[in-house]
């Protein structure tokens, strides 16, 4: 007689899967094994994971386009090629080398 099959509420599993939980924790959660997860739900918790991507992005947008400076700059670097403009200057020359005399006193 083989194991009865245990029902899974796949929602659940994408819903854990989207805020990122590892394997360990779904599992336990849904009182499954983590191989089980591996070879019955790998592609529920692949979208779930994928949500999570595009709920965090969206959250950022909305925080850049609420007004959040550092959000915009972060945001521009990394979709819009933007850079810190590093200037880099090409002297050949030596820097000048300068002494200062102090006062010496004599010891008498």
């Amino acid at each position: 007689m083989a194991r009865p099959i245990k029902r899974v509420d796949v929602e659940t599993i994408k819903k854990l899967a989207q805020l990122h939980c590892t394997y360990q924790e779904i599992a336990e959660f849904v009182g499954v094994s983590t191989k089980t997860l591996q070879r019955s739900y790998v592609h529920y918790i692949k979208k779930g994971r994928e949500l999570g991507k595009i709920s965090l992005r969206k959250a950022q947008f909305e925080k850049a386009l609420g007004g959040s400076v550092p959000m915009m700059i972060w945001l521009g670097k990394q979709h819009l090629d933007q850079k810190d403009k590093i200037e880099q200057t090409n002297y050949n020359e030596p820097l000048p080398l300068i002494i200062e005399a102090k006062d010496v006193k004599e010891k008498r």
